[in-house]
C-alpha cells in the first residue's frame, strides 16, 4: 500500500514524518507545495477531510506575512482554499492519505495506528 505525503521539503514536521514513514518502510508519494502546487482541487480534497480550519496553519511565518485584510476574510471553505492556493506554505502540514485514511499534522502515535 503506497500513501500520499503532502507537505513542504524543507519544514522539519515534514522530515520527522517522511523519517518516520521511511523506518516503518512505508511506501509513500511525496507532493511537495513549493514544487508540484496545491491547487483548489486539491485544497478542497482536505477540507472534506477535516473541514477548513485545521487546513489554515494561522501559527507559520507565511500567515503572517498575509495582509491582515485577506487574512481576516478567511472565514468559510471557499476564501480559505482561494488564500491557500495563492499561499501553499500557510497549508497545515504535513497531511497524508494512505488507504482513505486522512490525518493532517505529524504525531508518531496517532501515525504508529496507520496500516
Amino acid at each position: 500500500m503506497t500513501a500520499t505525503l503532502y507537505g513542504i521539503a524543507n519544514c522539519d514536521t515534514v522530515k520527522k514524518a517522511r523519517r518516520f514513514l521511511d523506518e516503518r518502510g512505508t511506501g509513500y508519494v511525496f507532493h511537495d507545495y513549493k514544487k508540484a502546487g496545491a491547487d483548489p482541487a486539491l485544497l478542497a480534497r482536505f477540507v472534506g477531510a477535516f473541514g477548513w480550519e485545521p487546513v489554515v496553519n494561522r501559527r507559520g511565518t507565511t500567515w503572517r506575512k498575509i495582509d491582515e485584510a485577506t487574512r481576516a476574510a478567511v472565514v468559510d471553505a471557499a476564501s480559505a482554499i482561494a488564500v491557500l492556493a495563492a499561499n501553499p506554505s500557510a497549508i497545515k502540514r504535513p497531511i497524508i492519505e494512505m488507504d482513505g485514511r486522512w490525518m493532517i499534522g505529524f504525531d508518531e502515535a496517532s501515525w504508529s495506528t496507520l496500516p
